[in-house]
């Protein structure tokens, strides 16, 4: 579980392109997987800043579900939860266009954020080309865009949204004309 900081889940391909799956701050659980399994966690992760983990090795998780069924509970919904956000990474990943990925994933932050006016970008812009599967170049060149249709304006890390319907079509449509 962090405690404290963020940490990134991503995989690697043979030739070194990485795709982050998921990026955790306080509160969050990750390498459940092994505990249910009993093999190797299925990606890798790394701290995007000074992180504090705890650690339950598998006995003591096993004896803490057992006992408290709510929280073998909590962690089935929780792992449902993953599920479906997979689910529409994948959707996002192979049928839409970057700008409707884009579109997407800071609508997504507006609802983790509960600001639907006002999002703080939790990644660089590096490691959300590699989120939502593009380059740093593009991810630029599409909020410019964005910005130019009057959907946003960016601030450094910080993106206000001026029109959230534009934004919701956009991120099915893909289409930014």
């Amino acid at each position: 579980m962090v405690e404290k900081g963020k940490i990134k889940v991503f995989k690697l391909s043979f030739e070194g392109k990485e795709q982050i799956l998921h990026i955790y701050g306080p509160g969050h659980t990750f390498g459940e997987v092994p505990v249910f399994e009993g093999k190797n966690f299925p990606a890798s992760s790394m701290a995007l800043e000074k992180s504090k983990i705890i650690y339950l090795p598998r006995y003591k998780f096993v004896d803490l579900i057992t006992q408290t069924p709510g929280l073998a509970l909590n962690i089935l919904a929780d792992l449902s939860m993953r599920l479906r956000d997979f689910t529409i990474q994948i959707e996002n990943l192979s049928l839409k266009e970057v700008p409707a990925r884009l579109a997407a994933y800071i609508l997504t932050l507006s609802k983790e954020q509960r600001n639907k006016t006002r999002v703080t970008l939790p990644i660089s812009k590096a490691q959300l080309s590699n989120l939502i599967g593009t380059t740093p170049e593009t991810i630029s060149r599409i909020l410019k865009k964005m910005m130019d249709a009057e959907y946003i304006d960016v601030q450094t890390k910080i993106i206000h949204i001026k029109n959230i319907q534009g934004l919701m079509e956009l991120s099915e449509s893909g289409s930014l004309a």
